[in-house]
């Protein structure tokens, strides 16, 4: 990470849901940090090649590494209103062009879930 990010307040907070966890854990160290790197940079700078709007409420985190494209489904937590925390659903490694319409379907499904059960414990 470069100096000039450790100085910079970073746009958002993330938070790993365990299926993100799980495909981040089943990826060998290099691609991991590739990973993270990116994301970690995607908190300070906005970048479409690094963190892409993919319908109403789903996100995605985009990494290119060593030929092969991954992507960490995520949506925003909104708290009084404000976009502060970013949450990540699940992950794969594409193998076409486009987006598979059930995993953008997936990520919905666990924002749905999360929020609900978010509403029930306040």
């Amino acid at each position: 990470m470069t100096l000039i990010y450790l100085c910079m307040k970073a746009h958002f907070e993330i938070e790993f849901l365990p299926d993100a966890v799980k495909f981040l854990d089943n990826l060998d160290e290099k691609t991991r940090d590739k990973i993270y790197y990116n994301i970690r940079k995607s908190q300070f700078v906005n970048d479409n090649e690094l963190f892409k709007k993919l319908n109403d409420f789903i996100w995605e985190f985009r990494t290119l590494y060593n030929g092969k494209a991954y992507r960490l489904f995520s949506f925003w937590d909104k708290t009084d209103g404000e976009e502060i925390m970013v949450v990540a659903t699940h992950g794969l490694v594409k193998k076409t062009q486009k987006t598979p319409a059930k995993d953008i379907k997936k990520a919905d499904e666990i924002r749905r879930q999360y929020l609900n059960h978010k509403a029930k414990g306040k």
